[in-house]
């Protein structure tokens, strides 16, 4: 058998660091720089985008001061053409963004593989109105091959601090079969994850190396962890009330 897509996932993740080196960096030196100021990393996707946010939100050996924006009409359970309809809805981002506990001193993480649509766009300006830095992940092929659906014609790319391209193809999708006219099985999920990781875990490492004092939570099925974990949470439960 021969399981083509794993061949083709670590294909795409070989040489990524070499090839973002640049941007990375400049990634996790924004984190570094709100994990000093005690700040939150907010992470919002739409569709399957929002399954990053869940992948570093109250994760074993996550930083508990990750906070995800989710949006359930945005988030596929509650109908999945509905909230690609919502996600290209040019007023939809105001009726949640006001309300987000965003400051100056965090950073904001919007992922969208397209990047074209205008909720996206939305957060990373609304964000950045609140005085919060943005990174995005997408995939810089849409913004080299079709038109925005934003009113000013721009992608989430022309709009963050700092882009992360989960290089996916246009449509995702990254086999192809001679015997069936659409490919399938796609890739951001895996590359995005990869690249929201190593930010997040190049930050930790460097304040780790000075000694700074890092809210790190314990897996809780490791005896002992929930008196660590309670801690953390009482502390920034202010902040993020899904910790609750």
């Amino acid at each position: 058998m021969a399981f083509r897509y794993v061949d083709e996932a670590l294909r795409r993740i070989d040489g990524l660091k070499e090839r973002q080196l640049p941007q990375l960096t400049n990634a996790a030196n924004q984190l570094i720089r709100t994990l000093r100021s005690d700040g939150m990393i907010h992470i919002f996707g739409t569709g399957h985008s929002h399954l990053l946010a869940e992948e570093a939100f109250y994760r074993a050996g996550g930083l508990v001061s990750v906070r995800p924006i989710f949006i359930e009409p945005l988030m596929l359970h509650e109908s999945a053409w509905g909230a690609s309809a919502l996600e290209r809805d040019p007023d939809f981002a105001k009726t949640f963004m006001a309300a987000q506990p965003i400051e100056s001193r965090d950073t904001v993480v919007v992922v969208s593989t397209s990047g074209r649509n205008p909720v996206p766009v939305d957060v990373a300006n609304m964000s950045h109105a609140k005085g919060a830095s943005v990174i995005a992940i997408t995939s810089v092929a849409y913004t080299r091959s079709l038109s925005s659906r934003h009113g000013s014609g721009q992608f989430l790319a022309d709009v963050a601090d700092v882009v992360l391209n989960n290089e996916s193809d246009v449509g995702d999708a990254a086999l192809t079969h001679p015997k069936l006219d659409t490919p399938y099985c796609p890739t951001s999920t895996v590359i995005g994850a990869t690249l929201l990781h190593a930010v997040i875990g190049e930050a930790i490492d460097q304040l780790a190396d000075e000694a700074f004092p890092l809210p790190i939570l314990k897996s809780g099925n490791v005896d002992g962890a929930d008196a660590h974990n309670l801690a953390l949470i009482e502390r920034y439960l202010g902040r993020n009330e899904l910790l609750k």
